[in-house]
């Protein structure tokens, strides 16, 4: 018969019976346990100062010695190197994670995985400047006026088809700006609703001319893509009529302030943060580099997806 660990519930009755007058060998077989196994529990988990036995404390002490001990670092040098090459493209643990269980290559936690990297900065490593972290600094607007721009005629977010809501089909996208300081050169991002998938353009200004000239150019990637569009009150989306006229694609403005109504594209300025924080000027970026962005965005697992990349469910969906 193999050998069973102690249970919390077998440790309670140790307690229970050790309070009544019981020996070790009367526990041993009330509990149907050998006496060295009942021995052994008390000896390691028994107050030192009084000798007492508290189930709750002998749980406690058991736990941290399976987590110190040596016989659960189970991973090899070659797996943390595949843990090691997901962190410097920027995954998540639990993307890491998820993505090594999909493609069946073996099984690890997200913790252990933070485990890992905060060990390796205990002693000077490195790992950890590849998590992302950023902090949103948010500005009151409680009673003030909307400054941006206003435009007639604008056709509204609750006009949208239900099916964009739905995310159960391609085509639908949200549009924002991500600008930088020193320059007026920004980033015009759009993401695809449903399966995740970006496109970044390089914008020499933030400019209604502009931002249509480089929407055009990426829509012409993928024209049959391309159904509807969702951008907020920004000024640079002023010449809407003239790209829904060149290129067929409808134009719905979210409401002023309520950024959760393009929630896709929030969560994608967030990622792309990463690699242009918000101080960084922009004037030396060019459209190559954007790509070589919107192509390590769109192959990183994510979460929502079951662990595949946007780029797999764009182009198989």
């Amino acid at each position: 018969m193999s050998y069973r660990q102690i249970t919390s519930d077998e440790r309670y009755l140790i307690s229970k019976l050790r309070q009544q007058g019981f020996n070790q060998s009367r526990i041993s077989a009330v509990l149907g346990r050998h006496r060295s196994s009942i021995s052994r529990e008390i000896q390691r988990n028994a107050t030192a100062a009084d000798g007492c036995y508290r189930p709750f404390t002998a749980s406690e002490r058991t736990r941290g010695r399976r987590s110190r001990s040596r016989r659960n670092t189970r991973f090899t040098p070659q797996q943390w190197q595949l843990v090691h090459r997901g962190l410097r493209r920027q995954w998540s643990p639990e993307q890491i994670a998820g993505r090594l269980r999909r493609d069946g290559a073996w099984t690890i936690s997200h913790e252990t995985i933070y485990a890992h990297i905060w060990y390796d900065k205990a002693r000077g490593g490195q790992l950890f400047r590849d998590l992302r972290c950023a902090t949103k600094q948010r500005r009151k607007r409680h009673g003030t006026y909307d400054s941006r721009g206003r435009l007639a005629g604008k056709r509204m977010i609750a006009d949208r088809p239900a099916a964009v809501d739905a995310r159960r089909e391609r085509g639908h996208w949200e549009v924002d700006t991500v600008v930088g300081v020193g320059a007026p050169d920004c980033v015009a991002t759009l993401v695809d609703r449903t399966t995740g998938f970006t496109m970044l353009g390089k914008l020499r200004n933030r400019t209604s001319r502009g931002m249509t000239r480089r929407l055009r150019r990426l829509i012409r990637r993928a024209p049959q893509h391309f159904k509807t569009l969702t951008a907020d009150n920004g000024t640079e989306f002023h010449d809407y009529r003239a790209l829904e006229a060149t290129t067929g694609v409808r134009m719905y403005f979210a409401t002023p302030y309520h950024a959760w109504e393009r929630g896709s594209n929030e969560s994608l300025n967030g990622l792309l943060r990463q690699y242009l924080p918000k101080r960084i000027n922009m004037a030396g970026l060019t459209q190559a580099q954007c790509d070589r962005l919107a192509h390590r965005l769109n192959t990183r697992p994510r979460k929502r997806l079951g662990y595949r990349t946007p780029a797999e469910c764009f182009n198989h969906i």
